[in-house]
């Protein structure tokens, strides 16, 4: 008798067990974004409307297969939520800013960056990894839900009960805290929240894409004639160079300012020793820890381009870029992006490049240093020497340095000017540095191989102004953005330095009105920009003067 007693438990014990297991599912996985949003995990511990939704509509319905479509809604909703919130996350600890859906385009950029610094083949499988947790989370909400809810029909009357008790806690709860505003200890809606904020987010990002268009159409020097606007540039070699994560903290943070600080020291001693003076300031860029294009299109249109919805938009009009008036006015215009590998369309169709340089076609023998594939004072020596010795009219170009972007391992050291060569000379240095993964078991570690990528960014591009033989040259080098928080601070502001470096007089003395400092190194007295201010102000100097 015991042993059939014994044996009609087992399966009682199952059923309990997997009852138990499904009503912690439903409980728990509509509070992760939750939990995600505020880094608590006592926001794991509340009663999810969501599911109290989905088990009232189950409760209403007959046919068991609506309720399986019912169910398959829920997971799939509770699956977004988790995904968004995720995906919220990760943008708030890297970039400072909340995920928009319509930016979903970066995300495969972010894949980039990881299989840069780790390998194409781990980076698949994290992101494999990601997107079967995703899908798991789904299908066990939806199974919670149908097994919950066949739980409850077993046991009628009190299955209604127990459901009709649970809804009105969560009412009165949520009806007490509201009008308090306070956070509710027992009631949430946290998928809802997670997916109606993204909603929130994009509607917000579909307005702002409409007043940009407008910024963009409202343009003071579209009918100016180009050379007009930079006519006390005539010629001189004109180069942007942005210096990437080059921010503020840069040259204030703790354990990092010091190197940066002696580095800027001694080249603002070099550069007087060669001619050469110098004025800085500040700008606010609109981005933080990454998405460098969005500063690059911001600086060059004049317009604040804060997302990618809102680049997309820009670059797909006619708005004067400071390269599209270079290339009217008659300079020969190049654009210099060694972490391309893939054609750039935007390049000559926007910003009017006439050519393009990029990771393919400059003639690196040397090995890849992660995302930061080719060193920086190989692109600067290549530029100098194939594109700027020589020239049969002026140059304008864009060079971004990018031996400064994140994972900012490994890192390549200086190597005197001569001995660049094709950049097979990198190859011991790569053998030598520590990789990514070695770096990033540590913030401190992070932070200082942070600030030694912005001195070798630095010292590459004072070995260019040293070696450069060019009288008529003008350099305007900036940050694109400030590092992401690993290296920033939590709430770290969006400044970047600018300078403008030349060897002519006229040029400072056409500028003197903007009040720069002297020297690579802006002061906490210098001005603040924001970043969109830029062009207007260059047109403004450089047209007044001519």
């Amino acid at each position: 008798m015991s042993a059939m007693r014994a044996v009609r438990a087992a399966p009682m014990w199952r059923e309990r067990l997997t009852l138990g297991c499904a009503v912690a599912v439903l409980v728990v996985l509509p509070l992760v974004p939750g939990a995600l949003a505020t880094g608590s995990a006592g926001d794991l511990v509340r009663i999810p409307a969501e599911s109290i939704v989905a088990l009232l509509v189950l409760s209403l319905v007959p046919w068991r297969m609506l309720r399986l479509a019912v169910a398959t809604v829920f997971g799939a909703f509770v699956g977004v939520a988790v995904l968004l919130a995720a995906i919220d996350r990760g943008y708030q600890a890297a970039l400072g800013v909340h995920f928009v859906p319509l930016d979903w385009p970066q995300l495969a950029d972010a894949y980039g960056v990881v299989a840069s610094a780790i390998g194409s083949a781990p980076a698949t499988a994290v992101f494999t990894a990601a997107i079967a947790v995703i899908v798991g989370v789904g299908v066990a909400a939806g199974w919670a839900a149908l097994r919950v809810d066949r739980a409850l029909r077993r046991r009628a009357d009190r299955g209604r009960r127990a459901l009709a008790v649970v809804t009105a806690a969560w009412i009165v709860m949520a009806s007490v805290a509201a009008p308090l505003r306070i956070a509710d200890p027992v009631a949430a809606a946290a998928s809802a929240s997670s997916v109606g904020s993204a909603v929130s987010r994009a509607v917000s990002a579909l307005e702002t894409r409409a007043r940009v268009a407008r910024d963009v159409a409202d343009d003071p020097y579209a009918d100016v004639p180009a050379a007009e606007l930079l006519a006390a540039l005539e010629g001189k070699d004109v180069v942007v160079v942005f210096v990437e994560s080059y921010g503020r903290v840069a040259l204030e943070g703790d354990r990092i300012s010091e190197g940066v600080g002696d580095v800027l020291r001694r080249g603002d001693d070099a550069l007087a020793a060669d001619g050469y003076a110098s004025r800085s300031a500040w700008l606010t860029s609109p981005t933080f820890g990454g998405v460098s294009w969005l500063a690059h299109a911001t600086l060059q249109t004049g317009v604040w381009i804060d997302s990618q919805a809102v680049y997309d938009l820009v670059v797909r009009t006619d708005r004067l870029t400071l390269s599209s008036a270079f290339a009217r006015a008659g300079w020969r215009t190049v654009s210099d992006v060694p972490s391309n590998r893939h054609p750039w369309d935007i390049g000559s169709s926007f910003y009017r490049y006439d050519t393009l340089l990029d990771a393919t076609n400059v003639g690196y023998r040397g090995p890849s240093f992660g995302y930061a594939r080719i060193p920086d004072q190989y692109t600067l020596k290549h530029f100098a020497d194939h594109e700027l010795a020589g020239a049969a009219r002026p140059v304008m170009a864009e060079i971004d340095l990018v031996s400064s972007h994140t994972p900012w391992a490994p890192l390549p050291e200086l190597v005197p000017w001569a001995e660049v060569g094709d950049g097979s000379i990198y190859d011991a240095q790569l053998a030598r540095s520590p990789q990514a993964d070695e770096v990033w078991k540590d913030p401190e570690t992070v932070r200082r191989f942070y600030g030694e990528s912005v001195q070798y960014a630095l010292g590459s591009m004072l070995s260019f102004l040293r070696n450069a033989d060019d009288p008529d040259l003008v350099v305007v080098m900036l940050g694109d953005h400030q590092p992401a928080s690993i290296v920033s601070g939590d709430d770290a502001g969006r400044d970047v330095p600018i300078s403008v470096i030349a060897k002519d007089p006229a040029v400072f003395d056409t500028i003197s009105g903007w009040n720069w400092t002297p020297g690579l190194r802006p002061s906490d007295a210098s001005p603040v920009w924001r970043m969109d201010a830029f062009r207007d102000r260059f047109f403004a100097a450089f047209r007044a003067a001519g």
